[in-house]
């Protein structure tokens, strides 16, 4: 890991990474988030009885689509050509929601952020579908669980309990 940071020039101000001399290679991510619910609302979503639709549906396209525009949200992210997103959502009983999220592209910048992006638009999807009955839905534990490529090798995060 490097012990400066990236983002800011010789000055201290605000700069885009320049990744023209970057070789491009195979990179990939994987975020995960939680959203912690009323046991009442799982099971509502369980058994597709939420009368918007299928809410893993909906937060799944909607956690694809934000990893596509990550660009967007973040002000000095690069614009990146993915060439695959997966986000998976997993009930876990008897009351939280697992997102995970994996990015992937080859190219000259990693795809951390648009994985992390992913799996949180994922859980606040889920939390805007779900609002109307259950106002108390927590979303947490929004971390990096892995990266691989690029210059600075293999990332695997790991529990320290």
């Amino acid at each position: 890991m490097s012990d400066t940071l990236t983002h800011l020039d010789d000055q201290g101000r605000a700069n885009m990474v320049d990744v023209s001399d970057k070789a491009a290679t195979r990179r990939e991510a994987t975020a995960q988030a939680w959203v912690q619910m009323r046991t009442e609302t799982l099971q509502m979503i369980q058994s597709n009885g939420h009368p918007k639709g299928d809410v893993f549906a909906v937060a799944r396209i909607a956690g694809i689509q934000a990893a596509k525009r990550t660009h967007e949200l973040i002000p000095l992210c690069h614009a990146l050509l993915l060439s695959s997103i997966h986000v998976e959502l997993k009930a876990c009983e008897p009351d939280r929601v697992q997102i995970t999220s994996t990015c992937r592209l080859n190219g000259q910048t990693g795809v951390e952020l648009e994985a992390l992006t992913a799996a949180s638009v994922a859980a606040l999807t889920i939390y805007d579908m779900c609002k109307a009955v259950d106002r108390a839905m927590v979303i947490g534990d929004i971390r990096l669980l892995s990266k691989q490529g690029g210059r600075s090798g293999h990332f695997q995060w790991e529990n320290p309990q």
